[in-house]
């Protein structure tokens, strides 16, 4: 019998139904009893992360967060996941404020790039700026051997143009050739490897031209890793 999914979403929620698409779609099933137990709280009234965390003048997401997983846990989940990279700078707390495990998205995505074995050196993180800002990768990449390449200030400001056209259902066209115009940079400036990691980019698909890329999806990993944990 598998263990219960609780998801942690909303954030935005089109991301937090893209996570549940790819987690069906990825989950081996012949019938519906085959997929997993998920109780999902999409709750888009999270305060905004941006605020907090860019602007420095929004109301503290942690308590609302720590909030969703006790409900969760209430609600029989065996284990949570949060399809949000920003947020993950308050998975501490929110891990405190249960009894049940909490994955960690970005230290599963650093695994995912091989490691000491690995001969990749460089990675592009493509994210919110608040990402950046609140240091959720690079240390991290740096204790795994991995120097990491962010976007210049002018394409960091149009990713974060890119993902709050996400949030609002308004993405065109030229949104998507920046996304592309912008890995390429990064590209140029030597990344060998790329991670997306903000669930709003990864609902937007990999970039054009980017097929010779190395290019993780922190949402794919979260996904592989909830299906190995809900059957174990």
């Amino acid at each position: 019998m598998s263990k219960v999914v609780g998801v942690i979403g909303g954030m935005g929620p089109e991301a937090t139904v893209e996570f549940l698409r790819r987690l069906v779609a990825a989950t081996p099933a012949q019938d519906d009893s085959d997929h997993l137990h998920v109780v999902t709280d999409s709750n888009p009234k999270i305060p905004s992360r941006i605020a907090a965390l860019i602007d420095g003048n929004g109301e503290d997401p942690a308590p609302v967060l720590c909030d969703m997983a006790r409900r969760l846990e209430a609600h029989g989940a065996d284990f949570l996941v949060m399809p949000c990279n920003t947020a993950h700078y308050y998975l501490p707390a929110i891990a405190r404020s249960v009894r049940i495990p909490l994955l960690d998205m970005v230290a599963l995505s650093i695994e995912n790039l091989g490691g000491e074995g690995s001969k990749l050196a460089r990675v592009g993180v493509l994210a919110s700026p608040a990402v950046r800002l609140v240091g959720l990768f690079e240390a991290r990449l740096a204790a795994d051997g991995y120097a990491t390449v962010w976007p210049e200030r002018e394409d960091e400001d149009a990713l974060l143009g890119i993902i709050r056209a996400v949030k609002a259902g308004r993405v065109e066209q030229g949104h998507r050739k920046q996304y592309a115009d912008i890995v390429s940079r990064m590209s140029d400036a030597n990344a060998d490897a790329f991670l997306v990691a903000c669930t709003e980019l990864s609902v937007m698909g990999p970039p054009a031209g980017s097929d010779g890329l190395t290019i993780i999806d922190t949402l794919d990993v979260l996904v592989e890793a909830a299906i190995r944990q809900a059957r174990t």
